[in-house]
């Protein structure tokens, strides 16, 4: 196995892996370890079926259910279609997934079914290195700072997000807003590394204050985050594989594909409380 970085911020791509096939608890520590260091891993030509995409993920953890997207026939599996003449797509601006969720998922295995030829790709952005580069004044004053998440931006019968997408999220009256505190800094679990921790999707504003309060410094952290220097991009294949580590990135779904359908899978695995 080789791990061959894919850009100076975060971001590796591992050689020499079929992921349907060697999953020897020697392969799956080597991919973890690559994972805590690079914060995604990219593989090429893999040919994962459903049972082999839910096989591998749980070798890394417990599978999470998705709480508001509309599941087809297996609630572990979401399904990301983009027909052609879709015109808005699931992701397209910068988040960590779910993060309005109590203990949000430690990470995402997306699979390519089937890529457009051009488009669609994936940007990342490394938040270890987001908060690293913070002036010491800045840090002092997020220290033990707690931001409000919340799934209104995103799924409910007022987020507008089901207009001219083929994958739906839940929109219905019985939905319900899901809302939870998480520290603005948040310290990674495995590897004690300090994370900038908002994201636009989710992150609507700080502990005991208004979101009019909170917006100036929220903005700009959110833009901060993502900075081009702290960034990668990966570029699909049919059968190509992204796993990211939820709790110390960002991505983002790239919205150009014109004409092309676009088919994706993925399941999410459990994380726990962010601290």
């Amino acid at each position: 196995m080789k791990a061959v970085p894919t850009s100076g911020a975060l971001g590796a791509e591992i050689q020499g892996v079929d992921l349907a096939s060697d999953l020897s608890d020697e392969t799956v520590l080597e991919i973890r370890k690559a994972l805590l260091e690079h914060g995604v891993v990219f593989f090429r030509d893999q040919h994962l079926d459903a049972e082999a995409h839910k096989r591998l993920a749980r070798r890394f953890g417990e599978i999470f259910i998705h709480p508001f997207f509309v599941a087809g026939d297996d609630p572990e599996i979401m399904v990301i279609h983009r027909k052609p003449d879709d015109t808005s797509i699931v992701g397209f601006e910068w988040h960590s997934d779910t993060t309005m969720a109590p203990e949000p998922p430690m990470g995402s295995i997306l699979y390519a079914v089937k890529a457009p030829p051009v488009g669609g790709d994936t940007l990342f952005a490394n938040q270890y290195v987001a908060y690293e580069r913070l002036s010491d004044g800045m840090k002092d004053m997020l220290d033990g700072l707690r931001a409000v998440h919340s799934d209104r931006r995103v799924a409910g019968p007022d987020s507008g997000r089901n207009a001219g997408r083929t994958t739906k999220a839940r929109d219905d009256s019985d939905w319900c807003e899901t809302m939870t505190l998480h520290p603005v800094v948040r310290t990674h679990p495995e590897t004690g590394g300090k994370c900038l921790y908002v994201n636009h999707s989710y992150t609507v504003g700080f502990e005991n204050m208004t979101e009019g309060e909170s917006k100036p410094l929220l903005d700009w952290l959110m833009e901060w985050g993502h900075r081009p220097e702290f960034t990668c991009r990966f570029r699909w294949h049919d059968g190509s594989v992204a796993f990211w580590d939820n709790r110390c990135t960002k991505h983002l779904a790239v919205n150009d594909v014109v004409g092309h359908e676009r088919i994706m899978r993925r399941v999410q695995i459990a994380g726990d409380k962010p601290v």
